[in-house]
Formats: C-alpha cells, structure tokens, sequence
C-alpha cells in the first residue's frame, strides 16, 4: 500500500474511532453513490447526477445509519458472542427481519423518490416485485452475514455490508431500471 494510502486509511480509522456514525455514514453515502454510478454505466444510459445524488443521500441517511445501530443492537443482544449458534442466529434475524424490510423500502424510495412514480404504481410493482428480490436476496446475503458477524470486527462491520450492499444495489438498480425501460416500451 502506498504512503497515500496508508494515510488515508490512518485517518479513517481515526474517524471511524471518533465519530463512528457520522463516519459509516459517509462510507455508506459514497458507496450507494458509486454503485448508482456503475449501474448507470452497466446499463449505457447517460450519468444522471440527480439520481447518484438522492442514491448518496439514501445510502447516508438511510443504509448507514440502520446498519450502525443494527450491528450494536446485536452486538448487545448476543454479547459479542461468535461462535457458529450465536452468528446463525444473528443471520436468521437479519434476513428474517431486516432483509425485506429492507429490500421494500429501497423499492419504495426507488420508485417514488428517484424515480417520481405515484404511489399507487410503486406499490404495485413492489408487491409484484418484493417476492422475487428478496428470493434473490436470500441467496447473496446469508453468506454475507455470515462473513460479517463471524470474521468482521464490530468497527468495519458497517463498511463491509455497505461494500456488499453497493454490490447488491447494483443488482436491484438495474432490476429495477429494467423494469421501468420495459414499462416504456
């Protein structure tokens, strides 16, 4: 790693030390924003700055700050613990729970605020289309899970699944961009 790097990374650890929810955030924000931006390039459509914007902004104030509590939350419930029972357990919540939860409202903010669909349309494509990605979600995420809580430290926890949930964005933005150009038509 380069002295560039190194720094850098220095000083995120000292953000992350410091201001632990502002900083995972932030990572969050930019994350969502760079995997809007590979979607848009993936699926050929031009860079739209207003949709990477509100995809920051989701990221931000939504995804970052849900995952920070969340991991404290079951850091807190389960004690630290990770052996295999304890980190089954803490997946199971999380996909029973939290993972639809939220994959409907990363459907609904698409829909209505990136997008601009009226509710009535967006809630019919989210009850159409729920059942498939979190089907779809069961197979990625579990694994993820399992990777966060049994080998990720609580501090990086919330990088991680937002790394992975750029990855999963990129996924559900160009479902989603698929079923709006077929609608159009």
């Amino acid at each position: 790693m380069s002295e560039v790097g190194k720094e850098a990374w220095r000083k995120y650890l000292i953000q992350l030390q410091a201001h632990p929810l502002r900083t995972k955030a932030i990572t969050s924000g930019v994350l969502a924003g760079t995997s809007s931006l590979i979607a848009q390039k993936i699926s050929g459509s031009k860079i739209q700055l207003r949709k990477l914007v509100l995809f920051m902004l989701y990221g931000f104030g939504y995804a970052g700050p849900l995952a920070h509590f969340l991991h404290k939350l079951l850091d807190t419930l389960f004690r630290g613990k990770k052996d295999n029972k304890t980190v089954a357990k803490k997946v199971l919540l999380e996909q029973l729970i939290v993972s639809p939860w939220n994959n409907m409202v990363f459907m609904l903010y698409y829909g209505l605020v990136m997008e601009g669909q009226p509710w009535r349309s967006v809630k019919g494509k989210v009850r159409k289309d729920l059942p498939s990605v979190q089907f779809a979600a069961w197979k990625f995420w579990p694994i993820v899970s399992w990777v966060n809580h049994q080998y990720i430290p609580l501090q990086f926890r919330v990088v991680y699944g937002s790394f992975m949930g750029a990855l999963w964005a990129i996924f559900l933005n160009l479902k989603a961009r698929s079923a709006t150009t077929l609608k159009q038509a």
